[in-house]
């Protein structure tokens, strides 16, 4: 209940006061039950876990104390006067806690008129030409709303720009033009990723704020944005890169993007410490650890942790692979390939009896040098060390014409971002590229160059896996030097790979 409540302050004023006004009214009917005796019967609390607004996480909370259903419990059968002592000093508790914050809204509250001064400068001073446009993200659909109603009225007013807001039960914006639906507000706010021309061409109206739960922080394009505000940060640092993953996007057409952080108004250590109490069953254990599905022990290691990604996410611009602990890809999700394999399947039909080693030649780009991406699967191990390939047993590697390593097998989303801006929209062989590989390649008879950048791949898979089998062995859980490894070339077979010229 402490750490519920303190991550309510920490998000706003206002969402701490209606969680209090919750708590208060449930303590008061418990009172009222007590008073009708034993005729009463008190409810207990459903555990509403898909509710936006019932913010607890099986990942780190008391599993045990998770109810699945209404309770009802006799009060005949309760102690209640130990209970009715306990209730009315908490209610007193309570109310003096709510009396002490009930006025610090609009004006009085100063995280808020932080947010509208970097609202005001960033319109007043675009980080891109005439880009307007922002996110503000939010852990709870209650501060959603409190933003949402002490800001759009004040941005319409004094830039003429509408405002949106999406949480898991309401989407609404301030144009009556735009219909108060996902896709539509979504179009609207982010309209050249979305494609608005073609799906909502008479919709004339532009969205420039807008305010979201994590409801929309994965599987949404909406690059059109140049900046973005966590205005709470999330006890799982992964949902703040989750949420930068919106506009953090291949095919941006912003020379810059712009995170910006609310950290609590205290020092890390002491905003970690505060959930000491936390007995977290992580899925990361699955991943830094042996693989063996363990719990994590001690408070020490957990808190430890998740000190060390929100330290990096404070101090600097990282990405999800950089996390010195590894993190799970799928966190990030690939829902955005999944929908570009759906799409390819339904136009082509399902690819069958294709052979093994088979290439396609693509252009490089400015940011996408020539060399050659490796699609390679581990056909005699089922090891994967310490978890950091989420696409085991296949393997992606990008390697440079030179031999330099570009991108490296445990970047696979950087990889697959990179094949997909490679590859997008075309449907035919690039027939002039073919003609200058078949001529260099002797109608592709010599791929001897091809042929060493794939043992260049494989030796670079090789030397990490060791890297990382030296490390295990300083730390906790084992380590993984002496058990099956990959061994050499041998235990890999090609799948296929994409030369960029």
């Amino acid at each position: 209940m402490r750490i519920n409540l303190l991550k309510r302050l920490e998000s706003s004023v206002d969402s701490f006061r209606i969680t209090l006004e919750r708590i208060i009214a449930q303590i008061e009917q418990a009172l009222k039950t007590i008073e009708q005796g034993s005729k009463g019967e008190y409810e207990g609390i459903e555990a509403k876990m898909n509710d936006e607004e019932f913010d607890w996480e099986a990942e780190w909370g008391d599993e045990e104390n998770v109810i699945g259903k209404k309770i009802k419990v006799h009060v005949s059968d309760m102690d209640t006067t130990k209970w009715s002592e306990d209730l009315n000093e908490d209610l007193a508790l309570l109310n003096m806690l709510w009396g002490s914050i009930v006025d610090v809204r609009g004006s009085k509250d100063f995280k808020l008129q932080q947010l509208i001064k970097l609202l005001d400068n960033k319109i007043s001073n675009p980080f891109n030409p005439a880009n307007k446009k922002a996110i503000i993200f939010t852990a709870f659909a209650d501060t959603a709303n409190y933003l949402y109603e002490n800001i759009q009225e004040y941005l319409k007013l004094k830039y003429g720009l509408y405002t949106a807001l999406i949480t898991g039960s309401k989407k609404i914006s301030n144009s009556k033009n735009i219909p108060n639906d996902l896709n539509p507000l979504l179009t609207c706010f982010s309209p050249l990723s979305k494609d608005k021309e073609q799906l909502y061409p008479k919709l004339t109206d532009g969205i420039d704020l807008l305010i979201a739960t994590d409801c929309i922080s994965e599987g949404q394009n909406l690059q059109d944005c140049d900046y973005l505000v966590n205005y709470d940060i999330h006890w799982n640092p992964v949902r703040i890169i989750q949420r930068f993953g919106r506009i953090d996007r291949i095919g941006s057409k912003n020379d810059t993007i712009t995170m910006v952080n609310f950290w609590p108004d205290v020092t890390l250590d002491a905003y970690i410490n505060l959930k000491q109490r936390v007995e977290s069953r992580m899925l990361i254990s699955n991943m830094a650890s042996t693989g063996d599905d363990n719990i994590l022990n001690t408070d020490e290691k957990d808190l430890e942790y998740r000190k060390i990604q929100l330290q990096k996410l404070q101090e600097e611009v990282i990405d999800l692979e950089d996390l010195k602990e590894g993190v799970s890809i799928t966190d990030l999700g690939l829902n955005d390939f999944r929908v570009d394999l759906t799409n390819y399947i339904k136009s082509f039909g399902e690819l069958q009896n294709i052979p093994e080693g088979l290439h396609a030649t693509v252009n490089a780009t400015d940011i996408l040098p020539p060399g050659a991406v490796f699609v390679l699967k581990n056909v005699n191990t089922s090891v994967n060390i310490n978890k950091l390939n989420r696409l085991h047993p296949f393997y992606l590697v990008y390697i440079k014409t030179n031999g330099e390593l570009f991108l490296n097998h445990v970047e696979s989303k950087k990889i697959l971002d990179a094949m997909r801006l490679l590859c997008k929209g075309i449907k035919e062989p690039l027939v002039e590229l073919c003609k200058v590989l078949s001529e260099e390649t002797d109608e592709y008879h010599k791929m001897d160059a091809y042929s060493l950048l794939l043992k260049q791949s494989i030796s670079t898979i090789l030397q990490t896996e060791e890297e990382k089998e030296v490390l295990s062995l300083f730390k906790a859980g084992g380590t993984t030097a002496l058990k099956d490894k990959i061994k050499g070339i041998e235990d890999f077979k090609l799948i296929s790979f994409l030369i960029v010229r």
